[in-house]
């Protein structure tokens, strides 16, 4: 995995004072929200939607991504977009699972809630959003070619295993851990973790990231059952099938696309703003009490077969 090869000062953008793919985004809804939302994994997909969802319902945003100078304009367009309606973009570019990283982020979060307005009954950080897609899509064993013999291809090794678990599951707890010790948590917060059918589905090449996910589910309810007391909820988000780069990438996409469209009952995919949606209301006090779940959102996707 590669290291943001800036220090934290120097890869960090602040700015202050996407795609829906034909989903409505409905204007004048009385949903607003306030104070800071971490968005890890904050400059596409699901991250980026959300990034600009709660941003729109009133929050301001603390964005950890790792990119490249090639995809930087895209992370100035959300930042941008971001700071047009009125609110706070913090940016990091650097590795999410990296541990020196996490802690010099976390302390500057510290730094920048402490000159915010917030209520003093407000938790820094409202929203934390795990949207991490970084794995290896290997097979676990050799597959076997229609001579019957094995065939040659790279197969998934410990540090690959290790990697792929680090990343997409563990250190969603890494960060809530930090978090709370930096006193960023507090009753309220909401934590949400973005997993898929994988988790319990096969599908090829997928295992690492299918362990991954199964992993991020347990440590949500895990986190449920031990911030309940704290007041903070944790849940995991099912999203369906979504057209996003993290699904590109995986072996046989296109066919997951089309069997994805043609199950669903509403005849389309998942798009990310569907799931920024769903982040929103969860983030709104009233939904307090949902936590230790799996929450599908996709449109009924799940129960179609």
């Amino acid at each position: 995995m590669q290291v943001a090869p800036r220090g934290i000062a120097e890869s960090m953008t602040t700015t202050g004072s996407s795609s829906s793919q034909g989903v409505e985004r409905p204007a004048g809804l009385p949903l607003g929200l306030s104070g800071w939302a971490l968005i890890l994994g904050a400059s596409s997909g699901f991250g980026e939607a959300i990034s600009l969802e709660l941003a729109r319902r009133g929050m301001d945003i603390f964005g950890v991504h790792l990119d490249r100078r090639s995809t930087l304009p895209n992370v100035e367009r959300i930042t941008s977009a971001i700071t047009a309606m009125g609110r706070k973009a913090v940016f990091f570019n650097a590795n999410a699972a990296d541990e020196q990283k996490r802690k010099d982020i976390c302390q500057h979060m510290v730094q920048e809630t402490a000159a915010s307005q917030l209520a003093s009954d407000e938790p820094k950080v409202r929203v934390l959003v795990h949207s991490l897609a970084f794995g290896t899509l290997r097979p676990f064993v050799p597959p076997v070619g229609a001579d019957g013999k094995s065939e040659a291809v790279d197969l998934i090794g410990k540090s690959h295993m290790d990697m792929t678990c680090d990343v997409m599951a563990h250190s969603l707890l890494y960060w809530t851990q930090e978090l709370l010790a930096q006193g960023l948590l507090g009753r309220g917060s909401r934590i949400f973790g973005m997993t898929s059918e994988g988790g319990r589905r096969v599908i090829a090449q997928y295992g690492a990231v299918s362990a991954a996910k199964a992993s991020l589910e347990a440590h949500c309810r895990q986190l449920a059952f031990e911030l309940a007391p704290r007041g903070i909820t944790a849940n995991a988000l099912c999203a369906g099938v979504t057209d996003t780069p993290a699904l590109r990438k995986i072996p046989g996409n296109e066919h997951m696309i089309q069997v994805a469209t043609e199950r669903n009952p509403a005849r389309r995919l998942t798009t990310p703003q569907d799931v920024a949606n769903a982040v929103a209301l969860l983030s709104h006090p009233m939904a307090g009490w949902i936590t230790g779940n799996v929450i599908n959102v996709d449109g009924g996707e799940g129960i179609a077969g």
